[in-house]
């Protein structure tokens, strides 16, 4: 195990959870430091709060982890977006991450709040397990389960990594207002999904292979497959209010019913991310490639355009074709030419039209 120091000597990207409360907003803090120490490091990140400044102070080694947990989220959620209008875009030079789009508590908001919980636990259990963190490590699960196999080698030890991360990235929520119980309600769901999607790994002993006992443990699962159930998720968001007790959320449509804990939830409606609107934060579209022989569906023109049109542009590539094997021994190939198509939204503010962006 590397020392704490010498781990705090490497380039830190250190993205964190705030939402000020004064402006509405919520912004994801991006702050690279050389830490040459836990104090000078803690005291360089602004924005956080007193709890989280202690836990910081206390686990240096940890906030590594949410880092880098941070930062997968960030990535994961530009990938299960990259063809819609909304494409979790980030706004450079600003102080914020996703600019004004997170200060609408719409679905897009509830997604980010999930998957960047979802990354933190992620990644401080996976630290965890690797033995990069001082006060943990993996679980030596002893004894025989009801499906019959033998607990053995070294599960990951999630409950580590759920509790650091509820007690780090929940502890922002202090007002108990309807932001601040739709954020803790995501933050959960995020980490939920990390918990439930764990893997069971086994492995098989026994005469010539015969299985007769196995062994397993359990691990998290990839990233990628944690990102797919929040983006189903996302699709089936819940819309709330905040009910009659004020300290509850309760489904929009349906009186006096609770939105299920595995329930995305949001509390306003979503801009249509079609043109830019400094108000909301949108991007807009243009410039965006999308797919011409796709209809009404993910990446089409129809979608990413917005009614607006779009352009053609013909690509031709070379590409290696006809290979074959010759004794011995190399491959020989022919060089074959192609052509694809791929669109772009016209650009109507110029007399002649052109694509909005190059290939």
């Amino acid at each position: 195990m590397a020392p704490a120091k010498a781990r705090l000597g490497l380039l830190v990207l250190l993205i964190l959870l705030y939402f000020p409360r004064k402006t509405e907003s919520h912004w994801w803090l991006i702050s690279q430091v050389f830490a040459l120490g836990a104090k000078v490091m803690c005291n360089s990140i602004t924005g956080l709060i007193s709890i989280q400044r202690q836990m910081c102070l206390d686990n240096p080694d940890v906030m590594v982890s949410i880092g880098k947990g941070a930062k997968l989220g960030v990535e994961e959620c530009q990938h299960q977006f990259r063809d819609q209008r909304w494409n979790c875009s980030t706004v450079n030079g600003d102080a914020t991450v996703f600019g004004k789009v997170m200060r609408r508590a719409s679905r897009e908001t509830a997604f980010v709040y999930a998957i960047s919980s979802a990354g933190v636990v992620h990644e401080v259990t996976r630290s965890c397990s690797l033995g990069e963190l001082k006060d943990c490590s993996c679980r030596n699960k002893k004894g025989r389960s009801r499906k019959g196999f033998e607990w053995g080698g070294c599960s990951d030890n999630i409950q580590y990594g759920l509790n650091f991360a509820k007690a780090f990235v929940d502890s922002r929520e202090v007002e108990k207002d309807a932001r601040a119980l739709m954020n803790l309600h995501n933050n959960h769901v995020g980490r939920r999904v990390v918990k439930t999607n764990m893997s069971l790994d086994c492995k098989c002993h026994g005469v010539s292979g015969s299985c007769s006992v196995r062994t397993c443990w359990k691990s998290i699962s990839s990233f990628r497959i944690v990102g797919q159930h929040l983006r189903e998720k996302y699709t089936t968001a819940v819309q709330v209010t905040v009910g009659q007790s004020g300290g509850e959320l309760t489904n929009a449509e349906v009186s006096y019913k609770k939105p299920s804990r595995d329930d995305l939830v949001y509390l306003e409606d979503s801009p249509n991310y079609c043109m830019v609107d400094s108000n909301t934060g949108s991007l807009g579209t243009s410039g965006r490639e999308c797919n011409g022989s796709a209809s009404d569906t993910t990446g089409a023109c129809s979608l990413l355009c917005c009614g607006r049109g779009f352009n053609t542009i013909q690509i031709e590539e070379e590409y290696k074709c006809h290979c074959k094997f010759h004794w011995c021994c190399y491959v020989k190939c022919q060089t074959c030419r192609r052509t694809t198509l791929a669109g772009s939204e016209i650009e109507k503010i110029r007399p002649s039209p052109k694509p909005c962006f190059k290939i």
